[in-house]
């Protein structure tokens, strides 16, 4: 016999430890089964991109901070870098090796965010602590390049604002080989664990020709088995210079994903290893850029491979020294399309599981 139950209306958010922030899902439950999953958002809506055509190229740079607010550096990069391609500039060595360090360092302090604060909604307080532990050394890195600890405004449209204090180079040397130790008791830790495993194996799992079809990229994409990385495909600073992998995952699921943001981490390590070693003694750290910035009638797009997939930004210019026009590509709003998929016929347990796993931060969703 059927046991008749009645459909239920659910807010999951806005205030949600597992939304983190002010994100929201409407779902529709029968049982403990959704059978709809609406997002909303706009709580956090700033209007940037509006806001940007009354700023000036370099005002515009602490906005980039705020779109997602755990990977700030990498923000401020394709800006600038949109900008420069517009105009054509020619950056300093020094300022390229000063600007890949902090986004390999901003993308292990990302993942490990991601990490602790995913253990965290499904039920493990442990993985939380460790991870905030040793991000707290790359934040204090951060610190002492720029003096901010989230919201960094550190590039500029030519280079860097300040060169690296001294001795810093060798403090981030040192980090390379702790953070690969205390990786290796992340994983022996949480990653083969069987409650952890019972809880995200063959969860919100999806294949390659969906994941193309929503516009997926970062490892929401290369676990479906596609190698796609704009450092290696569209190389931009100097990645070209450095030997690394790209790591692929043909699972499909919250597993694989969460594998390759692990091992992602140990990819940057090695980036970060080759670049304190070869990283110039000497040179200037901005390039030859006019007071005010106006660059020449036309439109670009710079796109970068941010810690949750392809950030970009398309700026139209009319020669003035502000943008007639600019718009972002945000990872994480387009990742998010995908969510209602997912969650259709999965459990309230699950939507959790899916959710922490796709990566998301609202900042950035609304911005």
């Amino acid at each position: 016999m059927a046991i008749r139950t009645e459909e239920l209306l659910l807010n999951v958010g806005p205030q949600h430890p597992s939304t983190h922030g002010v994100f929201r899902i409407v779902v529709k439950l029968d049982g403990e089964i959704i059978t709809e999953a609406i997002p909303v958002m706009g709580y956090l809506h700033r209007g940037t991109e509006k806001l940007a055509e009354n700023l000036t190229y370099t005002q515009i740079i602490p906005y980039t901070d705020r779109l997602d607010y755990v990977s700030a550096m990498t923000n401020n990069y394709v800006l600038v870098n949109a900008v420069e391609k517009l105009m054509q500039l020619e950056i300093p060595e020094k300022a390229e090796f000063l600007r890949l360090i902090v986004m390999e360092l901003q993308r292990v302090a990302s993942h490990m965010v991601w990490w602790g604060t995913y253990l965290l909604d499904i039920g493990a307080m442990s993985p939380f602590l460790f991870a905030f532990r040793d991000r707290e050394i790359i934040i204090d890195l951060f610190n002492e390049l720029c003096g901010a600890r989230l919201t960094y405004n550190y590039m500029r449209v030519g280079g860097v604002k300040w060169d690296a204090p001294e001795g810093w180079i060798q403090k981030v040397r040192e980090f390379v080989p702790y953070m690969r130790g205390k990786l290796d008791q992340y994983n022996d830790l949480v990653s083969g664990n069987e409650i952890f495993l019972a809880r995200i194996k063959g969860v919100g799992k999806y294949d390659a020709e969906t994941a193309i079809a929503y516009g997926l990229s970062g490892a929401n994409l290369r676990c479906t088995g596609v190698n796609w990385d704009l450092r290696k495909d569209q190389p931009y600073s100097i990645y070209n210079r450095f030997d690394f992998d790209v790591p692929v995952s043909t699972g499909g699921d919250c597993y694989a994903r969460y594998l390759l943001r692990l091992e992602e981490i140990t990819q940057s390590l090695r980036i970060l290893e080759q670049a304190v070693e070869q990283f110039p003694a000497e040179g200037e750290i901005m390039g030859k850029v006019p007071r005010v910035l106006r660059p020449a009638e036309g439109e670009v797009y710079a796109g970068i491979e941010s810690p949750r997939g392809e950030i970009g930004c398309h700026i139209i210019s009319k020669g003035k020294d502000k943008p007639y026009r600019l718009k972002f590509r945000r990872p994480s709003f387009v990742n998010l399309q995908i969510l209602p998929k997912l969650l259709v016929g999965e459990t309230m347990t699950n939507l959790i599981t899916i959710l922490g796993g796709i990566d998301i931060v609202v900042g950035e969703v609304d911005s």
